[in-house]
């Protein structure tokens, strides 16, 4: 996520809030943090940080992109921002600090959210400012409130300051490393480490799995952002498929994806497009955008856009001249029967690992028939399937979820076989005696289908009704894309 950069800070929640949505948000967000609190227990304090802005060179930031989780819980995507949730407290059970006003940095920088506008936006009451954390912080684990505020009173954190006395207090915080992996403790553990020098009666708690299990399952106001999200994203693939032709680069694709996105009022990519011609498109992340295509060529465009946060994931494959060479079409046809198959394992009950089974089953047989593999009982098709077939989308193109827990409504997640001849992929397989006898059978179906690449992904949201294809309007089918490419635009 290198190619879009703005000198100095961009607030993106200021630029990207949307009023005629507020209400809807704020009950969700409400609702959001009420499941959260509810998991965690009385005698916990969860604490979750802003995303650090990242310097890009010199005195140029990257684009400003808030933490998921923080962004999930408070709806403010401005850096500075920490969350504290206090489940057992009488009132003051969400508080949130944010960064003070400075009118000299605001003219640098842009405007900073005011403590009115924090709770416009989240729906938190309680609103501090960022130099106040240390001292509330110090306050609660010293069971002294009046250390932070002399109207402060000790009843209204009661829950939490018995649980310290008790030695049950717990800290919660997110991405906490493994046991032994000392070496890399990361802020979170820092911060912790610091408390423990100096206050007792608390131990640490990971929530990062309770916010992946809440993430997970979409609340029907996130649904509906982000089919908006998606629709915006197949517009964009359509305007990349007009923009397609021989002669023209790669970038002009990918420019002509991008532009729909803030025409459309998305922030921007949720990951950075893959436009990837001929060859390169057996280069899974390929993001260059150099190439000029040609004749003959396949065009892989794996692009989706991030509106409000929620970002689909898209792969269309497709000729630059308009028709698919009769090579590529058996190539094509085995892809999209193995995602027509796993479409019908994608049901309520079953796991991720049904579904890419699934595709396995049908690539296995189709590279089979076309002497890409000698044997269907093995791993022989790992040459030229690398990938799994699922994952979860949302917040992050790489969702967060449980890949073992069985598939239930309100979860959304991706299929994308594909299938890659790649140069030298036979050349890199172990010198055994084994791969030696089946580079020699399989070589001459590896010069035929040399350097060609095809991914078919599709956005999907499982709901009561069953499995809804989100990226469904955007062309297919062999016989979609051709009509679709050969005719005027």
């Amino acid at each position: 996520m290198t190619r879009f950069l703005r000198a100095g800070f961009l607030l993106a929640g200021v630029l990207s809030y949307h009023p005629a949505l507020a209400g809807d948000f704020q009950d969700d967000l409400r609702a959001r943090r009420a499941r959260v609190t509810q998991q965690l227990g009385p005698q916990t304090m969860l604490i979750l940080w802003s995303a650090p802005v990242r310097v890009y060179s010199l005195d140029v930031d990257y684009e400003y992109r808030q933490d998921s989780n923080l962004y999930y819980l408070t709806g403010i995507d401005q850096e500075d921002t920490i969350l504290v949730l206090m489940p057992g407290n009488l009132t003051h059970k969400e508080i949130l600090f944010i960064r003070p006003k400075d009118p000299v940095r605001e003219h640098w920088q842009g405007k900073v959210l005011s403590k009115d506008e924090a709770t416009d936006r989240s729906g938190i009451a309680t609103v501090y400012l960022q130099n106040e954390f240390e001292p509330f912080v110090e306050a609660m684990f010293s069971r002294n409130p009046r250390r932070f505020s002399r109207d402060a009173s000790a009843l209204e954190y009661e829950a939490f300051f018995k649980a310290l006395e008790r030695g049950e207090g717990q800290l919660a915080l997110v991405s906490l490393p493994k046991p032994g992996l000392a070496e890399a403790l990361g802020p979170n553990l820092e911060f912790a480490n610091r408390l423990k020098e100096r206050f007792f009666g608390f131990t640490l708690r990971d929530a990062t799995k309770t916010l992946a299990e809440l993430r997970q399952i979409k609340t029907p106001y996130e649904q509906k952002i982000l089919e908006r999200s998606v629709e915006i994203s197949n517009e964009a693939h359509l305007a990349g498929m007009r923009a397609c032709r021989p002669g023209a680069y790669e970038y002009e694709v990918e420019a002509a994806i991008e532009y729909v996105y803030k025409a459309k009022g998305a922030l921007g990519w949720g990951y950075p497009s893959i436009v990837a011609s001929g060859p390169n498109a057996t280069v899974l992340h390929y993001t260059k955008s150099t190439r000029k295509m040609e004749h003959g060529d396949l065009l892989l465009v794996d692009a989706a856009a991030s509106y409000q946060y929620l970002t689909g994931d898209i792969t269309r494959t497709y000729p630059v001249d308009g028709t698919f060479t009769p090579i590529q079409k058996e190539i094509y046809q085995i892809v999209f029967r193995a995602q027509q198959e796993a479409r019908r394992v994608a049901v309520a009950g079953k796991k991720t690992s049904d579904v890419h089974a699934k595709t396995v089953d049908v690539i296995k047989e189709g590279l089979l028939k076309l002497g890409l593999i000698t044997d269907a009982s093995g791993d022989q098709y790992r040459t030229w399937y690398t990938h799994g077939a699922v994952h979860f989308i949302g917040m992050d193109v790489h969702d967060v979820g449980d890949s073992e827990k069985p598939l239930a409504p309100g979860m959304a997640f991706v299929i994308e076989p594909g299938i890659y001849v790649r140069e030298g992929a036979l050349e890199n397989l172990p010198k055994t005696p084994e791969n030696t006898a089946f580079i020699e059978k399989v070589r001459p179906a590896y010069e035929k289908y040399r350097n060609i690449g095809i991914r078919i992904e599709d956005s999907f949201l499982l709901t009561e009704g069953g499995l809804k294809c989100l990226s469904e309007t955007v062309p297919r089918t062999i016989e979609a894309i051709e009509t679709f490419m050969q005719s005027p635009h």
